[in-house]
């Protein structure tokens, strides 16, 4: 029996009216959420399993896009179902063979040179969360026009070229989170002191499940709060800062 990976509950939630719109770039739809002056800055979400139509990232772009980016979640599943909180853990393995977050180049370049040619975006950072969390990791050591990478609580699998990222790389965790144990955390701190050559952090927020950084304000709880928007701070930090 598979602990329930993603075990933060995706039931209850408030109403979100998004600030966005949505837009097709070839072979895949995306939201889009542009600050209201111009900005040559952009950064690109990718959501959790629950995919890019989910209430909570759609809420994090706004939220990026309010600090003055062009924020874009394009759908890495490509119009497929995501993950619902109804699909039985005994076929995730499965699941997650038809969505394998390394993955997911060809969407990500089909985005950048969207920002590039019709955004004029110059600079382009990235943020993912749980499965996109996994996506940035893995881009972060493959594609180069990412200036700067997020990746929140994406599950480390432990090889030796995870770790020569290409770009300044910040890797969020959440103590109490039981998809990722201590010791993965403290393994990828040791193997980035020895491979990595770009700057890099890694933080762990106290008392934090899974998934803890995407909820809206009236969906958190009053103990989580202060960490929630800590995270996030740190997050949109790293992205100025290169």
């Amino acid at each position: 029996q598979m602990a329930d990976p993603f075990l933060y509950n995706t039931g209850e939630r408030t109403q979100y009216g998004c600030l966005g719109h949505e837009v097709q770039i070839e072979h895949i739809k995306a939201y889009v959420c542009r600050p209201s002056f111009f900005t040559d800055k952009a950064v690109i979400v990718i959501h959790d399993i629950f995919g890019w139509l989910f209430p909570d990232i759609r809420y994090i772009v706004d939220l990026i896009a309010g600090h003055g980016y062009i924020t874009i979640c394009p759908d890495f599943f490509k119009g497929t179902d995501p993950w619902k909180t109804t699909d039985h853990w005994a076929d995730f393995a499965d699941w997650m063979k038809d969505h394998d977050p390394t993955k997911v180049d060809k969407e990500a370049d089909v985005v950048l040179k969207y920002l590039k040619e019709q955004c004029g975006a110059k600079k382009i950072g990235i943020v993912g969360f749980s499965w996109g969390g996994m996506a940035v990791h893995h881009l972060m050591l493959k594609n180069p026009q990412l200036t700067a990478g997020v990746s929140l609580y994406g599950i480390i699998r432990d090889s030796e070229e995870r770790y020569n990222l290409l770009n300044p790389t910040f890797f969020i965790f959440g103590e109490k989170d039981h998809t990722i144990s201590y010791d993965q955390i403290t393994l990828l701190e040791e193997k980035l002191k020895q491979y990595c050559k770009v700057a890099y952090k890694l933080k762990v927020y106290p008392g934090q499940v899974h998934g803890f950084a995407q909820l809206k304000p009236e969906d958190m709880k009053p103990d989580d709060k202060p960490y929630i928007e800590e995270a996030r701070r740190d997050m949109i930090d790293w992205i100025k800062m290169f």
